[in-house]
């Protein structure tokens, strides 16, 4: 009998960590490895256990859900990492394909196909990412008159990188980046970075 793959989850709701627990306990091919309620606890986690699979909340209390994903890639390469969301078409998705998460599930997925996903991702296999969720994020920069470029900046701003950092990034150079960060910020109708990051969280870009 093969052995049972290991689940890290990951979310500061109680209710989630005992609605995971109820939908996998009947299922033999899945075991879980541990609860985290923050991304820092999921990361020393992740380095600690070393589960096959990390089912992330997007939305975490303490840093963006695509950070979290590239700090436990980091600290256990063999883990992948599936975002578990409420919010399916929530524009940060983009950021966290990017940082490496194996692909999205919603909340109210049933127990048979959460197995199935848990169980795809475990093995390596690429997971699919909701179009949907793509169509959504071009209507909320839409909404907030932001272009593409503009948000990439914007959303690597709240990833704490400098501009410097983002310029190498991006392949621009640091005035671009500074008039793509201005441009941006103008939009949102913010004076700063973190009133700009503040306010692209609440319209649910970051």
């Amino acid at each position: 009998m093969l052995n049972p793959v290991r689940v890290l989850v990951v979310d500061d709701h109680p209710v989630v960590h005992d609605g995971v627990a109820l939908l996998v306990e009947r299922t033999r091919s899945i075991t879980i490895a541990g609860y985290a309620r923050s991304g820092r606890e999921a990361i020393e986690l992740a380095a600690e256990v070393a589960p096959d699979v990390v089912l992330l909340d997007l939305r975490l209390p303490d840093m963006l859900g695509s950070e979290a994903v590239r700090a436990i890639r980091r600290q256990a390469p063999g883990t992948a990492v599936l975002i578990f969301t409420a919010h399916p078409d929530h524009a940060a998705l983009d950021a966290a394909r990017e940082a490496g998460a194996a692909g999205m599930v919603v909340k109210d997925v049933t127990r048979s196909d959460l197995a199935e996903a848990i169980g795809r991702a475990a093995r390596g296999e690429a997971l699919p990412w909701s179009a949907e969720a793509a169509e959504a994020t071009t209507a909320k920069l839409a909404r907030f008159g932001l272009t593409r470029r503009e948000y990439d900046v914007l959303r690597r701003v709240a990833l704490g990188e400098t501009n410097t950092e983002i310029a190498a990034a991006t392949f621009l150079s640091r005035n671009t980046v500074k008039t793509y960060l201005q441009s941006a910020l103008q939009k949102l109708g913010a004076r700063n970075r973190v009133e700009a990051i503040a306010r692209a969280s609440e319209g649910g870009l970051l």
